[in-house]
């Protein structure tokens, strides 16, 4: 079993609050039964289930068992977080909104195959509802419009072959709180959700830091707060300040990456990646939006950082 992205362990779960977390595993068998915590939740979190090379299935979690079934032999299988919902309490337990992944049940005849850790570069971003993808898919403000899979973040990880922590939160700024009593960027960074601290096994290789256009007001000092934040948590890891795809204080997060003097922290201006064109709502990019994000902040990290493509 492989968990990709940001889960906070508690007693026989693991739980995320993130949209473009995801998990993988291989079976040898026909069937088995994902199990899940339901209780409490009243806005139930969308996924996407794949089994070996076929399309992705949705499943709105609204009971706590999942049925998968396949042909006897070996099988893949991927499930991701599509969305976890952003206008309920997805940050202070007990949760309105989260996945929490209770385990597998397998059938008599079924039996569980181990795998390795993930190889390749360790990617994060933080960012706000456009990282999370929401209304990617359309203009729906629920999660039925939403798809942390076709976000920027997580089409980017998946080109360079790499772990990815994709955490994204609607509404969220430097300094402004986000939606679902999130707190704001420079409070929850560090924390899976409250009282969950996100602990790595490895420093990630690039941080990619996409927040601040939610800020009314947003000075060099906070921004730069929020970057020593992250430096402190990961001194050798390249950080990148990717600025607001809308152009929003721009100038302020160049002055704030300059007063850094850091040559670790890397400044990515994001002008002109998309127009409102790209965007469902003129705000959120579409999924050709953020497919074309990616195809812009692709090479600008393999240019700025020891990413390479694989």
């Amino acid at each position: 079993m492989v968990l990709e992205g940001q889960w906070g362990h508690q007693p026989g779960v693991a739980i995320s609050v993130n949209s473009g977390s995801r998990f993988s595993f291989s079976f040898a068998g026909e069937r088995l039964q994902l199990l899940f915590d339901t209780t409490g939740l009243t806005v139930a979190p969308h996924l996407w289930i794949t089994v070996d090379e076929g399309e992705p299935e949705l499943h709105v979690l609204e009971g706590s068992v999942i049925d998968i079934s396949a042909p006897t032999g070996r099988h893949q299988v991927l499930v991701v977080v599509k969305d976890v919902n952003e206008h309920v309490n997805r940050w202070n337990p007990p949760f309105e909104s989260a996945v929490v992944f209770a385990g597998l049940v397998l059938d008599v005849n079924s039996r569980l195959r181990l795998g390795g850790r993930p190889g390749g570069p360790r990617l994060e971003f933080y960012g706000d509802s456009i990282t999370q993808g929401v209304r990617a898919v359309s203009p729906d403000i629920e999660s039925a419009g939403a798809d942390g899979s076709v976000s920027y973040a997580y089409l980017t990880a998946r080109a360079f072959g790499g772990t990815s922590y994709q955490v994204g939160f609607g509404s969220q700024g430097i300094v402004k709180p986000g939606n679902g009593e999130v707190p704001s960027g420079l409070d929850a960074f560090g924390w899976n959700f409250a009282g969950s601290p996100a602990e790595r096994v490895e420093a990630p290789d690039v941080v990619v830091v996409n927040l601040g256009v939610n800020d009314p007001d947003l000075t060099a000092d906070q921004y730069a707060a929020y970057v020593v934040r992250v430096r402190t948590a990961y001194p050798t890891t390249t950080i990148v300040a990717l600025t607001p795809f809308n152009g929003a204080h721009a100038e302020t997060i160049a002055t704030a990456v300059k007063s850094l003097d850091d040559p670790a922290v890397v400044l990515i201006d994001s002008t002109g990646w998309i127009t409102e064109d790209d965007c469902t709502d003129n705000i959120h990019p579409s999924t050709a939006g953020h497919a074309k994000l990616a195809a812009h902040l692709i090479p600008a990290l393999e240019a700025t950082t020891p990413l390479r493509r694989r």
